[in-house]
């Protein structure tokens, strides 16, 4: 495939599926994209990370082909004001797996979310929030240790599916009309309107792929969590339609709450897996107050989008929190955080957002002595207390490195001989 602007690396080979299982070859080629504001500090500070922890756990035998693409204000310079150029978006088919820095996003008017745009065009219907605790990291919660949770979002539906209709517009008018008039709906003249949508095929395969991801890392216990109390229709669909899945597809590990205390005492059976549900709102408390109850979350967009930062906040903030836009086979990890402009070109934030993201992508390609040297490293220098200066307020006696200096210790710790 030839591309206006992209340049595919010649000597790397593309990622391919084969029976419904990804073929990552020794010398894959992923795509990235640099992101606005602080992007392009943080990814090139990443870019060496994950490259010599490559090198140094396979030698010549693997290497990454990084081929860059384009979204945001670095694409608009390239394709005329186009800020998400169809190239990119048929690029990101293409290689099957990319990463991305954090995208511009105005607030109130303006061009839409490139964020959401891209999970809705490319139908990436699920964002994966792993959420856990490294020692040294300043926290909030006397016992932050026992947060190691991974957020199932789901990505398509619901208020991502952008149905929304200002005061006093024609489209405004004509569903108020229609609510009031042939459904008898009462609700205050000149409100905005949003419609929820979640659906029975959205919900179902959020909820598969968080029970397979449960099943392939050994987890044991899988909670939806939903405002079902209140919105019987959409988020309490959302939770019957994830027992249902759970039930039909994978009744051999699926054990639930009810039949944990009818059938087996309270006591789970080894091998199996608890799929139980909690209220929304509830869910908040309970992650501070008993973290270590909970290991997979599988929710709709709107919670999943509060659950992922408060939780993220309980262990570092967003600023260290990773994430992953994923289908049935294409992927696209992301920093979780925003662009951050102030701080852009200063080589000053924190690149762990980004870097851990990574660490996801090496390990959805099968990497995982990579991207463990990666998690070692971060222990060790935090340990150190060497670190960027939003941890360094935190800690005292911290040693404030630039953006470029906290990958500098990272590799330095990579490369050194454990």
């Amino acid at each position: 495939m030839s591309y206006q602007h992209i340049k595919v690396p010649q000597n790397g080979e593309k990622i391919s599926v084969k029976n419904g299982r990804l073929v990552v070859p020794e010398q894959p080629i992923l795509g990235f994209v640099e992101g606005d504001g602080i992007g392009a500090d943080i990814t090139s500070a990443a870019l060496r990370v994950w490259d010599a922890a490559v090198a140094t756990a396979y030698g010549a035998r693997r290497k990454v082909h990084w081929c860059e693409l384009y979204m945001g204000e670095k694409a608009a310079g390239l394709y005329q004001g186009d800020y998400f150029p169809e190239e990119t978006i048929a690029a990101l088919r293409d290689l099957l797996v990319s990463i991305k820095g954090p995208l511009t996003t105005p607030i109130g008017g303006g061009f839409r979310s490139l964020n959401v745009s891209l999970r809705q065009k490319m139908d990436l219907y699920a964002c994966v929030r792993p959420v856990r605790y490294f020692a040294g990291v300043p926290s909030p919660l006397r016992k932050p240790e026992e947060v190691d949770v991974v957020i199932f979002r789901e990505n398509t539906e619901d208020v991502y599916a952008g149905l929304e209709y200002r005061s006093g517009s024609e489209e405004n008018q004509k569903l108020a009309k229609f609510l009031r008039e042939e459904l008898h709906a009462e609700f205050v003249e000149g409100a905005g309107l949003g419609v929820k949508p979640i659906s029975a095929f959205g919900s179902k395969r959020l909820v598969r792929k968080a029970i397979q991801y449960a099943i392939e890392h050994g987890k044991s216990t899988v909670t939806l969590v939903h405002k079902g109390n209140i919105m019987k229709f959409t988020e309490g669909a959302f939770r019957n339609w994830g027992y249902e899945v759970a039930t039909q597809e994978f009744r051999e590990v699926i054990v639930t709450e009810e039949e944990l205390w009818e059938h087996h005492d309270g006591k789970l059976p080894s091998g199996k897996i608890l799929l139980n549900d909690r209220i929304a709102d509830i869910m908040f408390q309970l992650l501070q107050l008993r973290p270590a109850e909970f290991e997979v979350l599988a929710t709709t967009n709107l919670n999943g989008d509060y659950l992922s930062d408060a939780l993220a906040a309980e262990v570092g903030g967003v600023g260290i929190a990773p994430g992953a836009n994923i289908a049935d086979h294409i992927a696209v990890f992301e920093a979780t955080h925003g662009t951050a402009p102030k701080y852009a070109n200063q080589n000053k934030v924190n690149p762990s957002s980004l870097l851990f993201s990574g660490v996801m992508m090496l390990e959805y390609i099968g990497w995982r002595e990579a991207a463990e040297l990666i998690n070692r490293a971060f222990i060790q220098v935090l340990a150190e207390k060497t670190v960027t200066y939003d941890f360094a307020r935190l800690l005292p006696g911290a040693t404030t490195v630039s953006t470029s200096g906290f990958a500098d210790a990272l590799i330095a710790k990579i490369n050194s001989p454990r």
